[in-house]
């Protein structure tokens, strides 16, 4: 009998921002446990670790190979997980063994997760790795069927008018209208690459076979310039971002305005969620978009 304790960070996250399809998930959870691992002939080999969705379990394969499982609610980001770790088949990502269609299982390639990109000292570094596995990653177009970035950009013009009667500050309403403005300027060429969207330092591990790799993308078709917020954003420095920005753009050979414009509309995405939510704007955000107004 497998016996694993949800924790119960993971069980109040998914109870809080999840709502119903959370609480179901987490009561699914143990059998489901029990289950993968009894089909996918596995060996639970460590504790169970967790992010804000995702419970991750460390396992060995019935030939003794390392591998984790990942549990998480399928929905319309997972769904597209593993069709971009099959796209991309280990090449500057983490490598996808097996996958339950119904559930959204993933059973991954074990990597090392006390080592995260986060933990590197060196800013500057940290920020060209993950510029080096963007280049890789985002080399390749998307699959059809993946969502897209001019769907996404536009529902989010649709949305700010309303959205930006409730901002409050004059000064954060014009930075966040700007980047309205920036992102209509682009619209009309969203890009078809596969992208990742949330690698930040913590999405980045140590592997055997490369030193790093990329974990948990929730991919779409785009511009690769949507993908530069997070590691400007992540480990935050003000007098940093424009270098963060121009060493990105240079490794990945983006043309800085394009890349500027859907820089500022991530910024716009998540300024949307948060009036949407009733929160403040992030200050960290806001700095960003006005130091890449300025330019």
């Amino acid at each position: 009998m497998i016996d694993i304790r949800i924790p119960d960070e993971l069980v109040e996250s998914q109870h809080t921002y999840a709502g119903e399809p959370g609480r179901a998930f987490i009561a699914a959870l143990p059998e489901r446990v029990r289950e993968t691992v009894g089909r996918w002939d596995l060996t639970v080999d460590g504790a169970p670790l967790h992010g804000m969705a995702a419970l991750v379990l460390p396992v060995r394969r019935a030939d003794g190979t390392p591998a984790a499982v990942k549990f998480q609610i399928l929905d319309e980001e997972t769904e597209g997980e593993p069709v971009a770790l099959r796209l991309w088949d280990g090449d500057g990502a983490v490598r996808l063994l097996d996958y339950d269609d119904a559930h959204g299982t993933m059973l991954l390639e074990r990597l090392d997760s006390t080592r995260m990109l986060s933990t590197m000292a060196d800013t500057h570094q940290a920020v060209l790795v993950i510029a080096e596995l963007l280049a890789r990653l985002t080399a390749g177009p998307a699959p059809d069927g993946m969502r897209t970035l001019g769907d996404i950009a536009a529902e989010m013009l649709d949305e700010l008018p309303g959205a930006l009667k409730a901002v409050p500050d004059p000064a954060e309403r014009a930075v966040v209208e700007r980047c309205g403005g920036a992102v209509r300027e682009v619209l009309g060429e969203p890009g078809d690459r596969m992208l990742h969207w949330d690698l930040h330092f913590e999405n980045v591990m140590a592997g055997g076979r490369e030193p790093w790799l990329a974990i948990d993308p929730k991919p779409l078709a785009g511009d690769p310039g949507f993908d530069l917020w997070p590691a400007l954003n992540n480990r935050f420095e003000p007098d940093d971002v424009l270098w963060r920005f121009d060493a990105m753009t240079e490794v990945l050979g983006l043309d800085r305005e394009r890349a500027r414009a859907w820089t500022l509309g991530r910024v716009l995405q998540n300024a949307l969620w948060e009036i949407e939510d009733g929160r403040s704007l992030d200050a960290d955000d806001m700095e960003i978009a006005r130091l890449l107004l300025g330019r």
